[in-house]
């Protein structure tokens, strides 16, 4: 029987089966809630609601960014909560989640297939066992090059896409940045760990711009959660994934969150996105730094807001 797990007012009761077969939902010792998926990887997730209960409720479905995971969307939670049931995931490799690793052979462990359909999958299992049928998509960085594809390959499983601070793929030079001087990214993750990368990523201008001078050391701290193999292997899926043959295909209404002086991502970039999604929204959000979510959290909350008000179906 699967577990039942409560977790803020919301108690799912129910899970779909996912190629026919039922996984139950986990809680750990610490009480962190997981799915495991049929190919016996674990994602971690955290789901919160404190919308009036006896209202018909919308799901969000937040996706971070490559290095971070659920625990940076905190801020977000408050926000979005009183009116949506909210649930963070981690990606294969980071936070809490589980990841293979890689064998001498190439392969990766367990007979894993690190790929899109995989990592897609996984997404949608993880709906399905949590008994959500359609969700508002919102992706920060590389984690929106997940929801691009995903909206254009099953468009019935979103009410809504929003991007943040996302280019539409990785291209040579923001893979030779991120190396960091090492044979490739991948090597440079496994070298470094996940704290040790993240923390020469912060040393670039243009990416984590934060006046408080404590929340770097925090930062570091909880990127430190997830393992440099795990994000290596994460990395190197990165390295090839590609949404611009998809974009054109995407018709869930998009918001695009832009930042305007972002490293990763120039505005070119972000206009030349919104003209290649049909119907896509472009709000352009000024400041400084790539992680425009943190950043400038009200300005990029108020715009996600304003938008889901005039897309529930």
């Amino acid at each position: 029987m699967a577990l039942q797990i409560k977790v803020g007012n919301f108690t799912p009761i129910s899970q779909k089966p996912v190629s026919n077969v039922i996984m139950p939902l986990e809680r750990d010792s610490d009480g962190r809630t997981y799915v495991r998926h049929p190919n016996n990887q674990r994602t971690h997730y955290v789901s919160d609601s404190f919308a009036d209960p006896w209202k018909p409720t919308e799901t969000i479905l937040i996706q971070h960014g490559f290095g971070r995971h659920a625990e940076f969307w905190y801020h977000w939670i408050p926000v979005l909560s009183s009116k949506y049931r909210v649930i963070r995931r981690d990606l294969r490799g980071h936070g809490c989640s589980s990841f293979p690793k890689k064998l001498e052979d190439g392969k990766w462990e367990g007979g894993y297939q690190y790929n899109l359909d995989t990592v897609l999958d996984e997404i949608i299992d993880t709906l399905d066992q949590l008994g959500v049928d359609k969700v508002h998509f919102l992706g920060e960085s590389t984690g929106g090059i997940l929801g691009e594809i995903l909206a254009a390959k099953h468009p019935e499983r979103l009410h809504s896409l929003t991007v943040c601070s996302t280019p539409p793929y990785l291209p040579e030079a923001a893979l030779k940045l991120f190396a960091f001087g090492y044979e490739d990214w991948p090597t440079a993750c496994r070298k470094l760990g996940s704290r040790g990368w993240t923390e020469a990523l912060s040393k670039i201008p243009g990416t984590i711009p934060i006046a408080d001078s404590d929340y770097l050391p925090w930062y570091l701290s909880r990127t430190g959660v997830s393992d440099g193999e795990g994000i290596a292997g994460y990395a190197e899926f990165l390295s090839t994934l590609d949404a611009r043959p998809f974009l054109e295909k995407i018709r869930v209404p998009t918001l695009i969150l832009a930042p305007s002086q972002s490293a990763a991502t120039s505005i070119e970039d972000q206009k030349a996105l919104a003209k290649t999604i049909p119907g896509a929204k472009l709000e352009i959000v000024e400041g400084p730094g790539h992680e425009i979510y943190v950043t400038q959290a009200p300005k990029c909350q108020s715009a996600f807001l304003d938008f889901l008000a005039q897309k529930k179906d």
